[in-house]
């Protein structure tokens, strides 16, 4: 078993198909199958379920994945570490990201890193929290900048980045848009909400301020971009409970920001593997995120 068939495994793991595989590999698709093919004559067993349009994991397929992952991730570590001994960094650093986190533009820290480690790949991957945590510790990612993470969730370390309150967003003729007012969570009932999808950071953190406060919703739009959110709620076909920074975007200038009671709060932070698995450009980007210009 070579990487390089770990390579092509994972590829069309995670494409669901042999041709884009092949395109983002930059190999022939004849030689992408006969890779796979070779791999799963080894281990004799299938690693797909193929139609003619789908491509999906075996039972086999999916646990043999966990492990490809890691063994790659191990491969990259062990030749950045080596890299970084002769002073160079190189490889791929691959980030994940949850959508509008706060306390850092990632814009500034990739192009600041990018400056000062050319030789280094930069990927980015935007995913709710659930799925940061979950590339992380299996090695898809170096580390990712996620929202509100319990301790259980999580062994590696986590370095806060920003808390900040949870705030209703209405629009301006809506019954509670009174600025400089609190609303209490009992007069939320029976009002139509829109949110993130359930993964995505935000949603998390109004689920968890409803569920302390003993108060019942309807999501009734579900969206996966925050873009897509201020306009329904300018268009009045709901209302949101979001971190306190989405107010402050140029898409919600119309829209009236009301404070709730309770001290209910969306955190972001930097998920990180144990210190041993850390790699150098994760340790890289870290020293980046620390120096204030980048916060």
């Amino acid at each position: 078993m070579e990487l390089r068939q770990l390579e092509h495994f994972v590829a069309v793991a995670e494409e669901q198909h042999f041709t884009r595989a092949a395109e983002r590999l930059a190999v022939s698709q004849s030689g992408l199958s006969a890779s796979v093919r070779a791999l799963e004559h080894e281990l004799r067993t299938p690693l797909f379920s193929r139609t003619t349009r789908t491509v999906r994991l075996t039972e086999a397929g999916a646990a043999l994945l966990v492990e490809a992952e890691r063994t790659l991730a191990g491969a990259r570590a062990a030749r950045d570490a080596v890299d970084a001994v002769r002073g160079l960094l190189r490889g791929t650093l691959t980030l994940g990201v949850e959508q509008c986190v706060a306390g850092v533009s990632t814009a500034r820290l990739l192009a600041a890193f990018h400056r000062e480690h050319p030789h280094m790949e930069i990927r980015l991957r935007q995913e709710g929290t659930s799925s940061l945590l979950e590339g992380v510790a299996g090695g898809r990612l170096d580390l990712a900048f996620a929202a509100t993470v319990h301790p259980p969730e999580w062994r590696g370390e986590l370095v806060p980045l920003a808390r900040e309150p949870m705030v209703l967003l209405c629009a301006p003729g809506h019954r509670l848009a009174r600025e400089g007012a609190r609303v209490a969570w009992g007069e939320l009932r029976g009002e139509s909400f829109i949110d993130f999808h359930p993964d995505w950071g935000p949603r998390r953190a109004a689920d968890g301020a409803f569920a302390s406060a003993g108060a019942r919703r309807t999501v009734a739009l579900e969206v996966s971009d925050v873009h897509s959110l201020l306009e329904l709620v300018h268009e009045g076909l709901g209302i949101a409970v979001v971190p306190q920074h989405f107010a402050r975007k140029p898409e919600a200038r119309d829209l009236v920001a009301v404070e709730l009671d309770g001290a209910h709060v969306y955190e972001s932070v930097v998920v990180l593997p144990p210190a041993q698995a850390m790699s150098p450009g994760a340790k890289a980007l870290m020293t980046l995120v620390r120096e204030a210009p980048l916060r």
